[in-house]
């Protein structure tokens, strides 16, 4: 069937079920480490330590990744995340009392490595599929990768928890690795090798960008990533464990129904926009003021001590379908503004700034949960997102794309 597709698509299918495949083992592996030491007895500190070097790495695997991307194209970058993920899956199948915080905290740096190459290469190579003309398919073929890969996110939160309480730590470790590992030779055989390859030879100078929207754009996703992170990676699946009394399989399923609906919002973003004659980075502005409001009204309701239920209910929701727009017209935005001969190195650059913003909100999720308490994580992601529409709105110009 692939065969009688053009090659551009081809293409294109063969990366996103990678990219797919991948974000399930890592939507599943996060939430398998929240629940699993949460349930040892490990305070949200010390918890969010886990992922430290899961976000670090994504730091500096994000700027080598562009550079790496460049010189030896993108799929072979695609393939050697998953290989490395494949590497960290194995090292958390050790006996139970191996699984020191350091040991895992190691198996976390390499996924970390391993995500971001492969999210990476993905970005970036759905930029040489599409040619420069055509904006609004790239608007919507990078609507539909990054909402799916969310969705499939929000799938591997729900697996993660089911399969903790079906199979314990161990066996859903192996469930994933199995998984993975038959993806993962399917990709050595059927992607091209030399996508992505830049005509010059990137010296390790070339690393940092020297664009200034790409700079504008890699402050604002590392703020906005920061907001989201600040509440989401460890304060709300430990607060809903311990102030609703839910089950692993409950934290896991209400989280993975929340990503799913997030990742469609998100895929569906460009039908969201298309009618208003603002163009992309003035749609930015107004997406991100919208959504700066919205922790900070969850913050109310939780401090005026309304129905807990509900108000997490609504205010995850109105978040979630601000936040899906917002990251969507950013990562529209990166692949817009990025040069097409040596395109990883922008959008590394970019994705570095994310990775770095993701361990500023795990961090202070932790530690802000734990000082402060959950409503303190909400105004401090308030604070991120109005400096995020800040500087988005330094962006000069760019015209929409055309339907």
């Amino acid at each position: 069937m692939l065969q009688q597709l053009s090659p551009a698509v081809r293409q294109y299918l063969l990366v996103t079920g990678n990219y797919w495949a991948f974000t399930l083992t890592d939507g599943a592996l996060r939430m398998l480490v929240v629940l699993h030491f949460h349930q040892l007895g490990y305070s949200a500190l010390a918890v969010a330590m886990l992922f430290v070097f899961y976000e670090l790495f994504g730091v500096i695997t994000n700027l080598v990744g562009g550079w790496l991307g460049a010189r030896w194209g993108l799929n072979r970058t695609m393939n050697i995340g998953l290989a490395i993920q494949l590497i960290a899956l194995a090292m958390l199948l050790v006996p139970s009392h191996w699984l020191t915080v350091l040991w895992v905290m190691l198996a976390q740096a390499l996924s970390g490595i391993a995500k971001d190459l492969n999210k990476m290469s993905a970005k970036s190579t759905i930029k040489l599929l599409v040619p420069d003309t055509q904006q609004g398919q790239l608007y919507k073929w990078v609507a539909i990768l990054t909402g799916s890969k969310n969705a499939l996110k929000g799938v591997g939160f729900f697996a993660g928890g089911l399969l903790l309480t079906l199979l314990g730590f161990q066996g859903a470790v192996l469930v994933m690795l199995s998984m993975l590992s038959a993806v993962w030779l399917a990709s050595l055989w059927l992607l091209r090798s030399d996508t992505g390859k830049a005509t010059f030879k990137p010296k390790f100078r070339d690393l940092l960008s020297k664009s200034k929207p790409i700079n504008i754009l890699a402050l604002a996703r590392m703020l906005l990533f920061g907001a989201r992170d600040v509440w989401f990676v460890v304060a709300l699946p430990v607060y809903l464990a311990s102030h609703l009394q839910w089950q692993h399989w409950q934290v896991g399923s209400f989280l993975a129904v929340w990503v799913i609906g997030y990742g469609l919002v998100q895929a569906s973003a460009p039908q969201f926009t298309a009618k208003s004659a603002a163009t992309p980075t003035r749609q930015a502005i107004g997406w991100g003021a919208a959504l700066t409001v919205s922790p900070l009204l969850l913050a109310l309701a939780l401090w005026l001590q309304l129905p807990l239920a509900t108000s997490m209910m609504l205010g995850l929701g109105i978040f979630g379908i601000l936040f899906a727009v917002n990251s969507s017209i950013h990562s529209y935005l990166i692949v817009a503004f990025a040069r097409s001969d040596g395109v990883s190195l922008d959008v590394g650059f970019y994705y570095m700034a994310n990775a770095m913003g993701r361990l500023l909100g795990t961090l202070l999720s932790g530690w802000v949960y734990q000082q402060w308490g959950f409503i303190a994580c909400l105004i401090i992601s308030t604070v991120l997102l109005f400096g995020s529409t800040l500087v988005v709105a330094k962006l000069p110009a760019l015209s929409g794309p055309q339907q």
